[in-house]
């Protein structure tokens, strides 16, 4: 277990140690260095000494970085796994699933290393070729929250070296053993030093607004609350850093009466239930039309109340601890102010005795104004609501300020897909209770970010794009 900072290719000590506590039952499980400013300094300057060779290193050995890591990850996944179960409280099958997921960031982008496209074209006016290329952006900044340790650390590394961009990646406090393995499976896969440094200022605010105030710092990679993309796109705003921020999402899924219910309950699991609900992706507002209310509401309330919840590594265990105490008591909140306002208990709803960071999984019946329909719910608490015609489902999925994720049940794929395209998103789900794929695009609109992640898309946010005009 690696728990010392990352600089310039050496595990060394910062000023001071954090706590790193499993959320199942309030117990140490290490002490991880934190960063002052002499280490925040030495990372930029490692990242910085490191950019001009790693820029021209031969996208094939990029590649072969990327690969070697993918395979590592992947025959080590058991233990990663179980490292992410016990610094996050999520279940074991949850932190699997994630380890594979993250892993094939690695696979995706050390494919793409070697294809990045540029152009070459005669001019429309016949005076000059047009020659189109692209270039690393330069230092990059990656911070990642602790709900996805895994799969938002190789989201944002894995193109960031496929692009020859030297990085500095600062984790979630809460949980950085799972970056910091991930760093240690990359240094094994041969990744050179200064290319990758990870630090964990404690306060993290002014560190980063210093390295966003250095002139070297030419990208920052985000991903949290809209509240800090906020902050940060202010913060960046001084030197005219390039920005990607995978924002909050409080993502609607609309139910026609037309769909399939036990199917569409069945990907209502997944959408709110992956990572015990603490997902940008999970399903908070779930609109189900009229006619089928009350059998959807039966099956979805029975297959809730029938999740085993305990300690993430015990076995059969489906609903792990949130991250923290503190953020269980957020859920809780949320839900004694939906009550206080005329929700209805379906099953859950009460704060569980004992020690851990838990709470049930909960459904409650709520009208269309009720508070907690505003929140992101980061937590396994799903709030139903009736409506009738297609035109006021869409309305309501559509009255948010944020658009990350939409998902769509309905019998009918034409159907489907008008809602789709009516669908204020980034991205929707048509009869599917997930998307995310490191191979397609992610992101939002409206508040929930700027730029995407995965896909082809995905390598772009770490290069600029130069044309070349030549004589002819």
């Amino acid at each position: 277990m690696r728990t010392q900072l990352h600089i310039d290719g050496q595990w060394v000590d910062g000023n001071g140690t954090l706590d790193v506590i499993d959320p199942s039952d309030g117990s140490v499980i290490a002490k991880v260095a934190t960063a002052g400013e002499a280490e925040c300094d030495a990372a930029l300057d490692a990242a910085h000494r490191a950019s001009v060779s790693w820029a021209k290193t031969a996208p094939r050995v990029r590649s072969e970085i990327l690969r070697k890591a993918f395979e590592i990850m992947t025959a080590e996944s058991d233990n990663l796994a179980g490292l992410i179960s016990k610094e996050n409280g999520k279940a074991f099958s949850d932190a699997k699933g994630e380890v594979a997921y993250a892993a094939e960031f690695f696979r995706w982008f050390a494919e793409e290393t070697v294809r990045v496209a540029g152009d070459f074209r005669m001019a429309p006016s016949g005076d000059k070729r047009i020659i189109v290329t692209h270039q690393p952006i330069g230092v990059s900044i990656l911070i990642t929250p602790w709900n996805f340790p895994a799969g938002m650390a190789t989201r944002k590394i894995g193109p960031a070296i496929a692009a020859g961009c030297t990085m500095i990646l600062k984790p979630a406090g809460e949980t950085p053993l799972t970056a910091l393995a991930i760093v240690d499976i990359l240094e094994r896969a041969g990744l050179p030093k200064g290319v990758l440094n990870v630090i964990l200022p404690v306060p993290s605010g002014p560190a980063i607004s210093k390295m966003l105030h250095d002139k070297r710092v030419k990208n920052l990679s985000f991903t949290g609350s809209t509240e800090v993309g906020r902050i940060l796109l202010r913060e960046a705003t001084d030197q005219v850093i390039r920005c990607s921020m995978e924002l909050g999402g409080n993502a609607p899924f609309v139910v026609f009466g037309d769909a399939d219910v036990s199917e569409a309950v069945k990907g209502l699991m997944v959408a709110k239930m992956r990572n015990g609900g603490a997902a940008c992706t999970a399903a908070n507002r779930i609109y189900v039309q009229r006619p089928i209310a009350e059998k959807f509401m039966a099956e979805f309330s029975k297959a809730m109340s029938d999740l085993v919840m305990g300690t993430g590594m015990d076995t059969g265990v489906q609903l792990g601890a949130s991250v923290s105490v503190k953020e269980r008591n957020k859920i809780a909140e949320l839900v004694d102010q939906s009550v206080a306002e005329g929700g209805k208990v379906m099953t859950g709803g009460k704060t569980p005795d004992g020690p851990g960071a838990f709470y049930p999984a909960t459904v409650l019946e709520v009208a269309k104004d009720n508070p907690i329909l505003l929140n992101e719910i980061f937590g396994p608490v799903a709030p139903v609501v009736i409506f009738d015609t297609e035109e006021e489902g869409i309305a309501l999925a559509n009255d948010s300020d944020f658009g990350l994720i939409s998902y769509v049940y309905s019998g009918d794929l034409r159907r489907g897909i008008r809602v789709a395209e009516a669908m204020e998103s980034g991205m929707v789900a048509i009869n599917r209770g997930v998307v995310s794929d490191p191979a397609a695009p992610f992101g939002g609109v409206k508040q929930s970010g700027l730029g995407r992640e995965g896909g082809f898309d995905g390598i772009h946010e770490f290069l600029e794009t130069k044309y070349i005009g030549v004589e002819i």
